[in-house]
């Protein structure tokens, strides 16, 4: 809405009936023409790519829409060269006014340092910011029902009876609701795909094999719920094997939340599914402000048994690598350890340009640089 010049909005009956019977019509404005919603009616994808082969101009309209799924049996090309996709995630701690931004990842990429300084994030505050989410409603809603309302959006998200689209209609919410709750169970880990089959066979009882699984989780895939993260891959002149097995996250933890409807006293009774929902929640967060500088965040793990949470990798070559931890001396000191020797592996045996940054991200705790050089730094005082 900050860029568009003209815009229409596809959240009404009648408006959707109209650009169904006219789609060239919803064209029609100013640009940069926003159309919002525009999945109500999917064959306008096609309508923008051959608007764009006759006059094409950068940036000539903004498709927006939310995680309603589209019907792609109705979209006969797939954009490229005409379409970039810009994933819109939930929003991170610093656009929700939690993080106070003190440490940003681009200054740490241009070499710059971290400031010692006091964060005043405490751990009840952080269990609750993981079982609300980033969801713009849940944000600016007082503490008290903002976790009611995310639980709504989640239970809201499964209601396929009326969809146009026969792929929606015939999906099982009894089993997605499942998958869900397995990625949730299995969050920040390497489950493989039989071990989250297995579980949601014992939790649906029914049969569910490999090819039906797969068409499930395009679906969640596709609804913005499941995020998987890839392995690093660095270019190491070894034989050490990479580990490319994906670690299991979710879009936001709080969806993990209430498919298991936890609370923050849940998580704060059981530190060790804290630590795996407060990684999820960092991975969130460092996507979006990876995506901001233009780069990807991916988790390494060698056969050796060295693994480290998250690299982040920019379009030019620059990389960092992150250790999440809840905090504790112990913690951090363990997570060194990982980032030194993960930093004098690809030294010596790669052609991988030196760290820009080491990190350790916790839960809480002050901001400050070791005497290794490696930073310590809580989530609540990250932005990109």
């Amino acid at each position: 809405m900050r860029f568009q010049k003209s815009f229409i909005k596809l959240d009404r009956k009648s408006a959707i009936d109209l650009a169904r019977l006219d789609p060239e019509s919803v064209l029609k404005g100013g640009h940069p023409r926003l159309i919002d919603e525009w999945q109500s009616v999917p064959e306008l994808w096609d309508v923008v790519k051959r608007d764009l082969d006759d006059e094409y101009i950068f940036g000539k309209y903004l498709l927006t829409g939310s995680s309603t799924p589209v019907d792609k049996t109705d979209i006969f090309h797939n954009g490229a060269g005409r379409i970039s996709m810009v994933r819109m995630r939930p929003m991170s701690l610093f656009e929700s006014g939690d993080s106070s931004g003190t440490v940003s990842l681009s200054t740490l990429f241009d070499g710059g340092k971290v400031t010692t300084a006091h964060n005043d994030m405490r751990i009840e505050r952080m269990a609750f910011l993981i079982c609300r989410g980033g969801w713009p409603v849940s944000v600016i809603a007082d503490e008290d029902i903002a976790i009611d309302i995310t639980r709504n959006y989640y239970d809201g998200l499964f209601l396929f009876e009326n969809s146009r689209n026969g792929f929606w209609r015939n999906k099982k919410p009894d089993v997605m609701r499942a998958i869900v709750r397995s990625y949730a169970r299995n969050i920040s880990s390497e489950a493989t795909k039989s071990r989250i089959i297995e579980d949601v066979r014992q939790n649906v009882e029914r049969s569910l094999d490999p090819k039906t699984f797969d068409d499930y989780k395009e679906a969640l895939d596709d609804l913005f719920l499941l995020e998987d993260m890839e392995a690093w891959c660095p270019s190491i002149r070894s034989k050490t094997s990479i580990r490319s097995s994906p670690v299991r996250h979710l879009a936001d933890p709080s969806l993990g939340a209430a498919a298991l409807a936890v609370g923050k006293k849940d998580l704060l009774s059981d530190m060790e599914t804290f630590g795996l929902f407060f990684e999820d929640l960092a991975v969130r967060d460092l996507r979006v402000y990876a995506a901001a500088l233009g780069g990807e965040v991916r988790h390494y793990r060698d056969n050796t048994g060295l693994e480290v949470d998250a690299v982040i990798h920019l379009k030019d070559g620059r990389w960092g690598a992150i250790e999440i931890k809840t905090g504790g001396s112990e913690n951090v000191e363990k997570a060194c350890a990982s980032l030194q020797r993960l930093s004098a592996k690809l030294e010596a045996k790669s052609d991988e340009r030196k760290a820009s940054f080491l990190m350790v991200l916790t839960a809480v705790g002050d901001s400050y640089t070791r005497a290794d050089g490696i930073h310590v730094v809580p989530l609540s005082a990250l932005k990109a």
